[in-house]
């Protein structure tokens, strides 16, 4: 479920952490022969993102990257892309969305964080109603970690991803936003992030009624088990207390292909974990196939 591709090699610049591999479709095919996968769901990678553009900018941006996944995997029909929304700018991801609807994607993505906007924002409304009137799966994926802090010791990646991702999960739900859209599908990458850490202390402040808090239509605790989960921890004990936190149903496979915090064997790490039936059966509800 979470693996990446790019379209072009012109189209963002390649630095010492995006490998080659990443441009060729065969070289993910021939990953997919050797770790014993029949598919995998493929999206840009945070480099593609781009999300410091200008809303006109962006809206050119992202017809390209998007026209160009979709012609990258013709061909591979074992390759199944997603569609890139610029969630910095709420109206021109609603309008991608629909044109996405006439592609043979098989889902979205988006950056989990690193923009101003709150995925609880108003504006976003009708890429809610969107996506729990069609069932299609958004695949949350951090992006750019802001806090110069970071900047050492790769810390935006190992620190700030999972960060963001976990700021993604609490303003969809302190914001309401999955309990009054159940028919959405959000999964978040890297195995929750933080989330799995987090949960607790969210539901201790929904409890206590701390400032800020609105009253919710479900409480934290069961809300979050609305969320999907990859396997990318890196340890096989977070990925049992993130089952423990979502539930076995909410389980798929995540490799993070073909980048160097991914996982080398992760059908390894699911059968060793006993889930191997949970996670194919997870990922068909998941892509609603």
């Amino acid at each position: 479920m979470h693996a990446h591709l790019a379209p072009r090699h012109d189209l963002a610049p390649i630095s010492s952490d995006v490998p080659s591999a990443l441009y060729d479709p065969d070289e993910l095919a021939r990953w997919l022969d050797l770790t014993g996968f029949a598919e995998a769901v493929v999206s840009v990678p945070p480099p593609f993102f781009r999300q410091h553009l200008p809303e006109e900018a962006a809206a050119r941006w992202v017809e390209v990257v998007n026209d160009g996944i979709c012609a990258a995997v013709r061909g591979y029909p074992r390759l199944r892309p997603l569609g890139y929304l610029p969630l910095e700018h709420p109206e021109l991801a609603v309008a991608e969305y629909e044109r996405l609807c006439g592609l043979p994607v098989v889902g979205v993505c988006g950056s989990a964080g690193g923009g101003s906007v709150s995925l609880a924002d108003p504006r976003f409304a009708p890429l809610w109603r969107a996506l729990d009137r069609d069932g299609r799966m958004l695949m949350l994926h951090p992006g750019t970690a802001p806090d110069p802090r970071l900047k050492a010791f790769y810390l935006a990646n190992l620190l700030g991803n999972p960060t963001e991702t976990a700021l993604a999960a609490a303003q969809l739900i302190f914001g309401d936003v999955l309990a009054r859209h159940p028919g959405m599908r959000v999964l978040l990458v890297h195995c929750g992030g933080a989330v799995p850490a987090m949960i607790g202390r969210w539901q201790r402040g929904y409890d206590t009624s701390r400032p800020g808090i609105k009253p919710l239509l479900e409480p934290p605790r069961e809300m979050v088990r609305r969320l999907y989960v990859d396997c990318l921890a890196h340890d096989p004990l977070l990925v049992r207390h993130a089952v423990a936190v979502f539930g076995p149903d909410k389980l798929v496979v995540g490799s993070d292909w073909p980048f160097a915090m991914g996982l080398d064997d992760p059908r390894g790490q699911i059968r060793d974990l006993g889930l191997d039936d949970a996670v194919t059966a997870n990922a068909v509800r998941l892509l609603g196939l």
